[in-house]
């Protein structure tokens, strides 16, 4: 677990609560994903934010054969219809990802692909666990180029949760005294770099 001690403001009076996506990393069954996702949501909600959780599993996505985009107006699968609507109302994109053999899991990667303007001048923020000491933060690094790519550049800080079958339970509850601080420090500054590229957005983009 890394973080770089930027603690966030507090939201300013009459500020509207940022949308957030959580884009869960693995369809696997018994999947620790789960785990990752309940925490994050529940951190999100006590900040005052509106997580919505995208589940590849539930979602039951084809491996891409073209991207959202590359669809006729109104002819693409109901599921990506539903993707891009949220995708376009987001304040930023938080990613919890699991570590597959070094990298990226399949089906989040393949959720990742499907879209490319939807995601533009938003940020993100990287979560990552797995049962080993390292927290998935090799899968971290690989995100981080593939989400500057897609034009939702991650903040500086992730977070990591190793071992995380002893650090949070089944409800997704820290287990361990560090995961809680830790954690509202990442998703202070998170909310910080969303609410900093919301105003801006408001003033037009680059291109």
């Amino acid at each position: 677990m890394t973080t770089n001690g930027r603690a966030g403001a507090a939201a300013p009076p009459g500020d509207p609560p940022l949308t957030i996506p959580v884009l869960a990393g693995s369809v696997r069954t018994d999947r620790m994903a789960d785990r990752a996702v309940r925490l994050a949501v529940a951190a999100l909600e006590a900040r005052g934010h509106r997580p919505v959780v995208v589940d590849p599993r539930a979602l039951g996505l084809p491996l891409i054969e073209r991207m959202f985009k590359e669809h006729l107006p109104g002819a693409a699968p109901a599921p990506l219809q539903r993707l891009a609507a949220l995708y376009r109302r987001a304040d930023g994109f938080l990613v919890v990802s699991a570590e597959y053999n070094h990298g990226i899991p399949p089906a989040l990667k393949n959720l990742l692909d499907h879209f490319l303007e939807e995601y533009f001048w938003r940020p993100s923020a990287i979560l990552t666990y797995s049962s080993g000491r390292f927290g998935g933060v090799r899968a971290g690094m690989a995100l981080r180029p593939v989400l500057c790519e897609l034009g939702m550049p991650s903040i500086p800080s992730d977070f990591a949760i190793p071992m995380v079958a002893t650090a949070l339970d089944e409800a997704g509850a820290p287990l361990l005294p560090w995961v809680e601080p830790a954690l509202d420090r990442f998703l202070a500054e998170f909310a910080w770099y969303a609410r900093a590229l919301r105003a801006a957005r408001r003033h037009g983009t680059p291109y």
